[in-house]
């Protein structure tokens, strides 16, 4: 079946939508409520979160620069299969080069791929902290922590940029939910 008709199957048109920023930014909680309201609209969605696939899929990798490009192909890889199989596809993944991100909107047709930027203040991902990264990192724990001594490479021109100091998470899921609603009624 072709993308045209797992759209028509599903009645809505699969997509990848990327979230990226860094550690804590709030990825992990706004694609979740993302995920939440697709589903009480009828989409039918996958989550890949950072998290999850450092446990399964890249449990062999580290944190270099080439570990971290490695990464992020192998779950652009199955977020490309996954959207061609007609689903919506919610990635939650620091994904701190913009290199390894265009190689992920590459994967997919133009017009699926959703580039948002959650923009957190490294401050403010400092302070939230849940699982004491920044403290590890700034200890020198943790090597090539990105925010602390490996660069992320924040999106020149994601599709949504989400103030992830300054508003809810609500209202942060809200605003991506609002994009893919004006992109699906604009293709249509």
């Amino acid at each position: 079946m072709d993308n045209a008709g797992h759209a028509r199957l599903k009645d809505a048109t699969p997509c990848v939508v990327w979230l990226t920023g860094i550690s804590g930014a709030g990825k992990s909680t706004v694609a979740r409520k993302v995920e939440t309201r697709l589903h009480a609209l009828g989409r039918h969605t996958v989550l890949l979160d950072g998290d999850d696939m450092r446990r399964g899929l890249n449990r062999d990798l580290g944190f270099t620069d080439a570990d971290r490009m490695e990464s992020t192909r192998r779950v652009a890889e199955v977020a490309a299969l996954m959207r061609a199989a007609g689903l919506t596809v919610i990635v939650a993944l620091i994904s701190p080069f913009r290199s390894a991100r265009a190689m992920a909107r590459s994967l997919v047709p133009a017009g699926a791929f959703f580039e948002i930027h959650v923009d957190t203040p490294i401050e403010i991902a400092e302070a939230r902290d849940p699982k004491s990264l920044y403290r590890k990192a700034r200890r020198g724990e943790i090597a090539d922590f990105t925010g602390i001594d490996s660069p992320y490479e924040a999106p020149e021109r994601p599709e949504l940029r989400l103030d992830g100091a300054h508003a809810s998470p609500d209202a942060l899921a809200d605003q991506v939910i609002e994009l893919l609603r004006a992109t699906e009624q604009a293709g249509r």
